[in-house]
């Protein structure tokens, strides 16, 4: 499968990868470099935006955190709910003893109690806070979905930047052995420089094999978050160098934690738990009953309006108000410590950056070039009759060294952003 370059990657790959006698495979992969769009039998092609888009709308772990949103909101509901009015009906006969009338006896009554407004107002903030801790989650699931998407994507991208490698590789050696058997059957070399490139050109090919396979791979853990909604054949219309990171990744103003969902959560915690605290302080006087009793008889009729108050004399509710406080002082513990693990894991995130990019721009500006240069100075040698082809083969291992390690600088510069993104909260609003 074709993936799209842009045209400076694409420039890169076919000075790096070409030896100076290729020029029909030079040409070759010019018009393999083509853009995503055209390449044959890709199926549907994605923007990351898309990809994005298509996976968060399935995923079944964003899903399960907006349902506990749901729940969330129908707690406050619950703590909002005041108390349903007791209602009491009496019937019964009167038979005196002495003196009196017979007669029948009916009463009935209603009872309301009124809750404490401080433990309705506590209780009130509990849930609501409960509700910012179900945003907050929301929010960190949404982030960590969406860094898991562009790291897999970014994996995905790596892969093919792999494969695209391994089989140039594989074309260039065996365009050397084919060259070395010339020699050897002619008698210019001897035959242990064409066993030697041979077994090149088999490892290569396990190389070429072994790639394909992490690219499957990486295909396979891309669709699972999607819950294996993605389409048959797709591809992404992006290369891993097409995706250069802004610098907002790296101003001071983005680089803080008060956007982390993370921290949101913990703090809306504290923030509840201070509110049980004051339920429980409040709760030593839960309320008043009111009362009101209307009761008939054969001689009599009696109507009673009256009220009753738990009076806090044997429990003045010490150990909820206990429990309560000690549940919020290792939350707060448990905020500050986080708070202090996350601003040391955004400094190395940050400095993995900056690192990261100053080894691509080494490998691109001159790592890649020297490389080039000592595969060509031992070709042209080789051509000469002036080196072995094992001067050769060793320069083509070095150039492909370098190769990958400007592949895995390109992903870990985009890996070190997704990071920093995820830990600043700029994943967590839609």
């Amino acid at each position: 499968m074709r993936q799209g370059l842009s045209v400076s990657a694409v420039a890169l790959a076919l000075a790096v990868s070409q030896p100076i006698w290729a020029e029909e495979s030079i040409e070759l992969a010019q018009a393999q470099g083509g853009p995503v769009q055209a390449a044959a039998g890709s199926g549907v092609v994605f923007s990351l935006a898309e990809l994005e888009q298509i996976i968060l709308s399935s995923n079944p772990q964003l899903m399960m955190a907006q349902q506990s949103r749901l729940q969330a909101q129908a707690a406050i509901n619950t703590a909002s709910a005041f108390n349903n009015p007791r209602i009491e009906y009496s019937d019964g006969r009167q038979r005196p003893v002495f003196t009196g009338n017979t007669g029948n006896i009916q009463g009935w009554g209603v009872a309301q109690f009124i809750d404490n407004p401080w433990v309705r107002s506590a209780r009130i903030d509990a849930a609501q806070q409960g509700l910012n801790i179900s945003d907050a989650l929301v929010g960190l699931n949404r982030g960590e979905v969406i860094a898991q998407i562009r790291l897999r994507a970014f994996e995905y991208l790596l892969r093919i930047e792999e494969v695209r490698v391994a089989s140039e590789e594989l074309s260039a050696l065996e365009q050397i052995r084919d060259r070395v058997k010339v020699r050897v059957d002619s008698g210019e070399a001897p035959r242990y420089e064409s066993i030697k490139a041979e077994a090149e050109f088999i490892t290569a090919r396990q190389r070429q094999q072994s790639a394909m396979l992490a690219k499957e791979q990486a295909r396979i853990r891309l669709n699972q978050l999607a819950a294996g909604r993605l389409p048959a054949q797709w591809s992404l219309n992006v290369s891993l160098d097409g995706l250069p990171v802004t610098s907002s990744v790296l101003d001071p103003q983005v680089l803080e934690l008060r956007n982390n969902s993370e921290l949101a959560a913990l703090r809306a915690d504290v923030m509840r738990l201070q509110a049980r605290v004051d339920e429980a302080s409040a709760s030593r006087l839960p309320g008043v009953e009111l009362r009101y009793n209307d009761l008939k008889d054969p001689d009599n009729r009696q109507s009673v309006m009256g009220a009753s108050v738990q009076l806090p004399l044997l429990d003045q509710r010490r150990g909820p108000r206990d429990e309560a406080r000690a549940e919020l002082m290792r939350a707060r513990t448990r905020l500050e410590g986080r708070d202090a693990e996350l601003k040391l894991q955004l400094q190395a995130a940050t400095m993995a950056l900056q690192m990261a990019k100053l080894r691509v721009e080494a490998l691109e500006g001159g790592a890649i070039r020297d490389a080039l240069a000592a595969l060509n100075v031992a070709q042209a040698a080789y051509r000469f009759g002036e080196r072995g082809i094992l001067d050769v083969l060793d320069a083509q291992r070095v150039l492909r060294s370098v190769r990958a390690d400007l592949l895995q600088a390109r992903y870990q510069v985009q890996a070190a952003a997704v990071e920093i993104s995820l830990l600043t909260g700029q994943y967590a609003k839609p």
